[in-house]
């Protein structure tokens, strides 16, 4: 499974630490104590080498002696102040105690005994040190979800079993699956379980306030290595959409350049005349027909025509409804001007068309 980036720094940190007590020490030794490969040493020497403190200058940064490293042994030769005890002010620690007990606290940390227990650790530690301040600090957080549902899903993820979920989509549609649960992650406030869908054979990523239930089932999750499972440590975004997914290409006028710092895109680029070129992953066709049928006067062009389509369809439909349920009331006009009668103005393809501006 991949390794998550607090774990690495974690190591990390440790090796200098390690290092810095014991002397020079052989790549071997080092892979055997942090049970790690010694391919994975090195990489991490590598890391360090371009790590210290502020500045980042040659003289700001952990350093090695490169000679020792080629005969196999890593010799730590400028710590740059990484082993130095932290110091922290009354403030500083009280601020700390209470985001570490709101971590503690937290569906996702609880989910990992062996974050729960380095989380809780720390926070014993700093409160004993703290002392009186640290007693006035009341944590409280808000539930994300169904209380039933987050205690299902932290026990399979603690336990290493097999979900079956019932969840409902952004389009409202629900459905049941099961799912190996992988991790749990946050985003803009909101929870997200990551696992391995059984129903489509692949990494779906399931928003815990919209799962209907979740039920606890008896089979054990399946090994899958990293490169089947994807990288856990990317943003929520990211496991969304997937490179299998089909692209879309939006171009919108400069009022809509919200859109492109806020929805997943794969890439973004400024036009000559002033609008914005939005090229996204669209795994939920719904989501892209509501977000252009909702932008549709600053929407350019589309592509591919599909899309177009599809969206101008969705437009003629909801206007056809609109017609039906004020056909029979005073004052409702009826001459196909596009206000009531149903039918957009002549050469007007509907909202989120592909059209070109001149």
């Amino acid at each position: 499974m991949a390794e998550r980036a607090d774990d690495r720094l974690v190591r990390l940190l440790g090796l200098v630490a390690y290092l810095d007590g014991a002397g020079p020490v052989r790549v071997e030794e080092l892979a055997d104590r942090f049970g790690v490969t010694p391919r994975q040493v090195r990489e991490d020497v590598d890391a360090l080498w371009v790590s210290g403190t502020p500045g980042y200058m040659p003289d700001d940064l952990i350093d090695f002696d490169a000679f020792s490293l080629e005969d196999g042994v890593v010799t730590l030769t400028q710590a740059r102040g990484m082993t130095r005890p932290l110091r922290l002010g009354t403030r500083e620690a009280v601020a700390l105690v209470a985001a570490l007990r709101a971590m503690h606290a937290s569906p996702a940390v609880q989910a990992d005994r062996r974050r729960a227990a380095v989380v809780a650790s720390a926070l014993d530690k700093l409160t004993a040190a703290t002392g009186e301040a640290a007693g006035a600090v009341d944590v409280q957080l808000e539930g994300d979800g169904d209380p039933q549902v987050v205690a299902a899903v932290t026990t399979a993820l603690a336990e290493g079993r097999r979900l079956h979920l019932r969840y409902v989509n952004a389009a409202d549609v629900t459905t049941e699956r099961d799912v190996d649960p992988l991790r749990l992650l946050t985003q803009d406030g909101a929870m997200y379980l990551v696992g391995w869908c059984l129903r489509v054979d692949g990494r779906r990523t399931f928003r815990v306030d919209r799962i209907l239930d979740a039920r606890v089932l008896d089979e054990p999750v399946a090994e899958r290595d990293a490169a089947v499972a994807g990288d856990l440590g990317a943003d929520v975004w990211a496991s969304v959409a997937h490179r299998g997914a089909p692209a879309a290409t939006l171009r919108l006028a400069s009022a809509a350049r919200w859109v492109a710092e806020e929805v997943p895109a794969e890439s973004v680029r400024d036009l000559p005349d002033g609008t914005v070129e939005v090229r996204l992953r669209v795994t939920n066709p719904a989501w892209l027909r509501r977000l252009l049928l909702a932008n549709a006067p600053d929407v350019v062009a589309v592509d591919p025509p599909d899309v177009a389509r599809d969206v101008a369809q969705s437009a003629r439909a909801a206007l056809a409804a609109y017609a039906s349920t004020t056909a029979d009331e005073p004052g409702t006009r009826h001459d196909g001007s596009g206000d009531g009668s149903g039918a957009p103005p002549a050469g007007d393809d509907g909202p989120g068309a592909t059209k070109t501006v001149g």
